[in-house]
């Protein structure tokens, strides 16, 4: 019988893109405002700078692959000098505009009466600043207490020990085929991907339930458990 279900917090819960555009556009006009060089540095620009730099910082933390991205942004204008000031307005607009997608509260209230829930992310989202103060039974975070990031298995063994049941009663559920739908069931968990997009499923990838929405969360959970004969 599945006991758990731990979420993935970015894509899965919470809505960030739109968070981090609104957190680089205050950046960018701050920028603008501070000198007339940056007027010729684009938005888009800006938003390709964490693409520069993730790829030789993968396993760092995200705080510092965003604070390398902003640094390459603010050298754009001659403002590297000023990183832990932009930084902290970035994480300030960035938490502000932070907000679960409309179907995640109906949807963990829905689970809440039969499933302990648990929140485990590589990423910043803390749940109290973005909009989920009190959801989950638990939370896990990358970095914290040197626990590595996903898809590492430590991370899925943090997982089973404060969940504190056997691997195959928990389900995972996440935006990534790789982080949250492999790298769970190699750990003896069931990896349930939220493909909110329709993206077609590559050749070789089972998840054990496949949803569109959080709304379809639960009847796949039913589908999971087993009956009786």
């Amino acid at each position: 019988m599945l006991s758990v279900v731990v979420f993935d917090a970015d894509e899965t819960l919470i809505d960030l893109r739109p968070a981090v555009t609104g957190a680089l556009a205050a950046v960018l006009e701050e920028m603008r405002r501070r000198t007339p060089v940056a007027a010729g540095v684009t938005l888009a620009e800006v938003e390709s700078d964490w693409q520069a730099v993730f790829g030789s910082m993968t396993a760092a933390p995200v705080m510092e692959i965003r604070r390398a991205a902003l640094s390459r942004s603010l050298d754009r204008a001659g403002l590297v000098g000023q990183l832990d000031e932009f930084a902290e307005l970035f994480f300030a607009r960035r938490y502000a505009l932070s907000h679960p997608y409309p179907d995640t509260l109906p949807a963990l209230a829905a689970l809440r009466a039969d499933f302990t829930l648990g929140y485990a992310t590589n990423g910043n989202s803390r749940a109290a600043r973005c909009g989920l103060p009190g959801a989950f039974a638990f939370e896990l975070y990358a970095h914290e207490g040197g626990l590595p990031k996903k898809p590492d298995p430590a991370f899925y063994a943090a997982i089973v020990d404060v969940a504190g049941v056997p691997a195959e009663r928990i389900a995972y559920v996440g935006d990534s085929l790789a982080h949250d739908v492999l790298g769970p069931q190699q750990a003896g968990m069931r990896g349930i991907w939220l493909n909110r997009l329709g993206l077609p499923l590559p050749a070789g990838v089972r998840p054990d339930a496949e949803v569109g929405t959080l709304t379809e969360l639960a009847a796949a959970l039913r589908s999971l458990q087993p009956t009786n004969a």
